[in-house]
């Protein structure tokens, strides 16, 4: 069986960075910060008081009131995101457009926490005297599935829809299934990425409580520091960004505009540990040989690495030591970069926005930066001959990019995409 050409049409972009694609991409080719003051709640207990939020949404101009009861946050600003992505795509203009080969899937590794934490906090205080008293929209307002039923409806689309649950890996696991999908005939387009809300008191003080949050209250803007010998745990972020995938010979016959070409997908799973990484990046390592191999690629096809680096102590080095083990000479002739350090950790929602910061890194040959590096770290296993870009984006031709996103309980997932070309 050939298997399909598999293309992107259309992005779309709700990130700390940037309301829309061309915003978020020209801040993040910028070097600009998302990272503030908390303003979702009254964080001035916690151990971390700031984050990568995204700025200046209002849900009333894009939901009437009725369709606001029915959605937290990361559905919010999924269902904007994909709005985005569709009309970017143009694919609603095509004439003949079989929406039954039209499917969704977008992730989230959370979901509706905001939602949760409401509700649970409600009946804790009122329980004993009222007894459960449960908002009917709280369990579809929840589930981390429900993003992608409300895209589907918007728009009809009855292609296969479900959501993907792999903690930080999850929408580049979304991206591998939408991506599969179409190359193996299933479906002609997917509407595919991830979305995520967590900045809440249970998801600050959660991630507070493992240690696993910069606690650098005094200069949020350079809290996020992937690689630096400082960094002192990852930023939290939220946002969602949609892609458009399509099948070449589909996208052509309807004049559509192309950003680039997926390439292949790997996966993997650490067997290690609950929430760390394999220490010395076996996960990793496999998880991007596998795409490679899925791509038909070897390691010096690949220009630009869009790590997952978070700013953890340990994580930064073991994704290093796996790209050198796996990479070997070829290593040093690719740039490598987190931009983590300018959005935060959309946790579900980061595979997404680093595959499109790839597929916008081949369209337009720039790498985005690794910002707030000033230091380098004194662990050996960080190799600085490698060619970090650091704090400055690096024009350079990219013709393909690999994105990474792992998850806790060892979940890895890898995308590759390339330059479009015929």
């Amino acid at each position: 069986m050939e298997l399909k050409r598999v293309v992107v049409t259309g992005l779309g972009a709700l990130t700390p960075i940037g309301n829309d694609v061309e915003t978020t991409w020209n801040n993040a080719i910028a070097g600009k910060s998302g990272a503030a003051p908390i303003t979702h709640f009254d964080a001035s207990k916690f151990k971390t008081q700031f984050a990568c939020e995204v700025k200046g949404f209002n849900a009333a101009d894009h939901f009437d009131r009725k369709k606001l009861r029915q959605l937290d946050l990361y559905a919010q600003y999924a269902i904007v995101a994909a709005r985005q992505a569709v009309a970017d795509s143009a694919m609603l203009e095509a004439p003949n457009l079989d929406k039954d080969r039209v499917g969704v899937i977008v992730a989230a590794g959370i979901g509706g926490l905001h939602t949760f934490e409401e509700e649970a906090g409600y009946f804790a205080l009122h329980g004993e005297e009222q007894g459960p008293k449960y908002n009917p929209f709280f369990i579809p307002k929840m589930i981390a599935d429900i993003a992608s039923g409300h895209i589907s409806m918007e728009y009809e689309f009855h292609g296969p829809n479900f959501g993907v649950v792999s903690a930080c890996a999850s929408s580049n696991n979304a991206i591998i299934d939408a991506f599969n999908l179409i190359r193996l005939g299933k479906a002609d387009m997917m509407v595919t990425g991830g979305a995520e809300a967590a900045i809440y008191p249970a998801g600050v003080g959660g991630f507070n409580s493992m240690h696993a949050l910069s606690t650098r209250n005094d200069s949020p803007e350079t809290a996020s520091r992937p690689f630096s010998a400082s960094r002192d745990g990852f930023v939290m972020g939220e946002g969602s960004v949609v892609l458009i995938l399509e099948e070449l010979e589909h996208a052509k016959a309807r004049g559509a505009k192309i950003y680039g070409e997926i390439a292949g997908g790997g996966m993997s799973a650490d067997a290690y540990h609950l929430t760390a990484t394999h220490p010395e990046g076996l996960g990793a390592k496999l998880a991007m040989k596998n795409a490679l191999e899925d791509a038909g690629m070897t390691p010096d096809d690949i220009d630009y690495i869009n790590v997952h680096g978070t700013s953890t102590p340990v994580g930064d080095i073991s994704e290093v030591k796996a790209i050198v083990d796996l990479f070997g000479p070829a290593s040093h002739k690719l740039n490598i970069s987190s931009t983590k350090s300018m959005t935060g950790h959309l946790l579900g929602a980061t595979g997404a926005m680093e595959a499109m910061f790839s597929v916008l890194a081949c369209k337009n040959d720039i790498v985005p930066p690794t910002i707030n590096h000033a230091e380098g770290d004194d662990d050996e296993n960080i190799d600085y001959t490698l060619n970090f870009t650091f704090n400055k984006a690096q024009e350079r031709p990219v013709r393909a990019a690999l994105s990474n996103s792992f998850g806790f309980g060892g979940h890895n997932a890898t995308v590759i995409v390339k330059k479009y070309e015929e």
